[in-house]
Order: structure tokens, then sequence, then C-alpha cells
């Protein structure tokens, strides 16, 4: 039988990084979006992230692949991970309150999960993978208000476009999985920037028109966050997961991005965090750890020995 990828505590490091980073990315985007539109930001995200990791990889001197099916690669990774959730979710940020977003962005570890499951031998789904992810779910709805779900209408199209992004993204890790493993991370990170920024750039000119730098000062900060962090810094933290963990874990790292806006926004904007944010935590804690897989072994004791 196929051993299940475990998750090391280097990969579950790496994830936590992940998540506080993505989780502020949420409030540099929406602060963005108040002066450019969503593929603008998203041209601005991808483009800037570009420059900054081909920069990296010519000063580490790191070998550029030649290989067509690698660019190919780069491509479709770039659609899958970049242009399609980053302009669906940014338009549906426009539309669609705060808390609903994060539950509806949280459901990428869940999707990431099947896919996986469906795709590769040693990420197949197990009643303590399922057991995990839903209790993570349950946690990320918890801490942001339960109240929200009520709100959730399918016929809302902004809504329909976030968890279209949700998919796209976990599409995305069985793609890099299956076409990009063993690159170097800073190489993967540019060339899938680059094959995003030879799409988004022409789709915000011809959407947006001319794309300017003549923005707020609060507007360039946001840009060069979301951009040059939570985009060139995390791309290389998530292949760095990948490799380590898999694509089905990859995607957990949606479960701690909610949370970590939470408490940004208490320790930057002074908002208190109601009980059920607390009780949201603790159900995720628990949903991770069944996901380690340490705690599940315990909880269900050692294996019989068989006989001789």
């Amino acid at each position: 039988m196929i051993e299940q990828k475990s998750i090391s505590s280097a990969a579950w490091i790496s994830m936590a990084a992940l998540g506080a980073i993505w989780g502020a990315s949420f409030v540099s985007v929406r602060i963005a979006l108040d002066e450019i539109g969503p593929l603008t930001a998203v041209a601005h995200r991808t483009f800037w992230a570009m420059l900054v990791l081909w920069g990296i990889v010519l000063a580490l001197r790191m070998p550029v692949p030649r290989e067509a099916r690698i660019w190919v690669g780069f491509l479709v990774m770039g659609l899958l991970n970049n242009l399609i959730p980053f302009s669906l979710m940014a338009w549906g940020q426009l539309h669609v309150e705060s808390g609903l977003t994060s539950i509806l962005n949280a459901s990428t570890a869940v999707f990431g999960v099947l896919f996986a499951a469906a795709f590769f031998a040693d990420e197949r789904l197990s009643l303590r993978k399922g057991i995990g992810v839903l209790l993570g779910f349950l946690g990320v709805a918890t801490a942001i208000g339960l109240e929200n779900l009520h709100d959730f209408d399918i016929r809302s199209l902004a809504q329909i476009a976030i968890l279209g992004g949700t998919v796209s993204y976990a599409l995305a890790g069985v793609w890099a999985r299956k076409k990009l493993s063993g690159l170097r991370p800073q190489v993967a990170a540019a060339g899938m920037l680059t094959g995003s920024t030879l799409m988004a750039v022409p789709m915000a000119l011809l959407a947006e028109g001319p794309i300017s730098l003549d923005l707020q000062p609060v507007t360039m900060m946001a840009i060069a966050y979301y951009a040059l962090i939570a985009t060139a810094g995390a791309y290389m933290l998530y292949y760095r997961v990948l490799d380590m963990a898999g694509s089905g874990n990859l995607m957990l790292v949606t479960l701690l991005v909610a949370p970590v806006a939470i408490v940004l926004g208490a320790l930057v904007l002074g908002e208190k965090l109601a009980p059920n944010a607390y009780a949201g935590f603790a159900l995720l804690a628990f949903g991770l750890a069944i996901l380690d897989g340490r705690l599940w072994r315990l909880l269900r004791g050692p294996k019989p020995r068989a006989a001789d």
C-alpha cells in the first residue's frame, strides 16, 4: 500500500507563514481596488512579482528552463494559479462581504484534497483527511461567524466567481505537482508569473485602459505588499511546501488565511475578537492536528501486531 504524504514540522512552519502573508493580502487588495480595477490589480501583482523573481534567479545564476513543455506548463500554471483566481476573487471582493468571502476561499482546501485524491495515489482520500478538512473548514466558518452562511446565494455571480477561483487554485496544485515538480522554487514561481503576466497585462489594457502609476501612496503601498511579499515571496514558499507536503496538503494553507485576517484586525485596527472566533480557532487547530496524523494515531491507539 502506498503511504500518504505526511506533513513535516518544516512544512507546517512554511504553511503558517503562507497563511499569515496571504491573510494580510486580502486587506491590501481591497485597498487597491478603491482606485484601480480588478484586472489592473492582477496585472500589477503578477508583473512586479515576476521582475523580482527573475532578478533573484539571475542573481543566483540558476539555470533557466529551455524545454518547450516546461514553458507550456508555466503558461497553464499562470492561468490556473494567478490569472483566473486573482481576477475572479478581486472582482468578487467588490460585491461580497469579507466574512463570506473568507469562508468561500477556505473551500480551496476541500477541493484541493478531493482533486489530489483523484490524481495522486499517495494523496488518496482517507477518513483522517476527510475529518480533518471538515473540522478545519467548520473552524474557519465559526471564527468568522456562521451567520454569514445564511447570506450565501447560489444566484450571486460574485459568490460563484469566488468559488470558481478556489477550484482553480486547487487544480493549480495538481498541475504544479504533475508538470513542475523538481524545479527550483524561484524558477518555478518566476516562470508561472511570466505566463500569467503575458495574459494579465493585455487583458487589463483592453478592459480597463492604460495602466497608470500615478496612484495614491496608500494604493502604491498596497500594491507593493501584495505583489512583492504576498506574491513573489509567498510563491517561493508555495513551491517549497508543494515538494514537502504534496498538492492536497498545500491547499490547507487556505484554512489559515481567514483566522490570520481576524487576528490582524484585532492587533492592527483594534477590533475585538468575539467568543466565536476563539471557538473557531480551537476547531481549526484540532482539524489541522488530525490532518498532521500524529494526533490521529494517538487517538486510534497502537495498531495490533500481526500474528507470527
